[in-house]
């Protein structure tokens, strides 16, 4: 199956910018809450995506985002 590659032009532009909302999100649950339990975290993580506008995200993409900054050491 072949696809217009003016298709992909298009949506690139709204895949980058969804990209960038989570990553802001991920990062600034990440500054706030390394090391707190998952459950702590994947709350603060849901939030975090909704007030950037990225709440349409898998959940199991948000729950092993969660479980990784849950786990991360929150060393120097």
């Amino acid at each position: 199956m072949a696809t217009d590659s003016s298709e992909y032009e298009k949506a690139m532009p709204i895949v980058a910018a969804h990209l960038a909302k989570m990553e802001r999100a991920v990062d600034r649950t990440r500054a706030s809450h390394a090391g707190r339990p998952f459950k702590v975290v994947h709350q603060a993580l849901a939030e975090a995506l909704q007030d950037e506008g990225a709440q349409r995200v898998v959940p199991q993409v948000v729950e092993e985002l969660a479980r990784q900054i849950s786990d991360a050491a929150t060393g120097p």
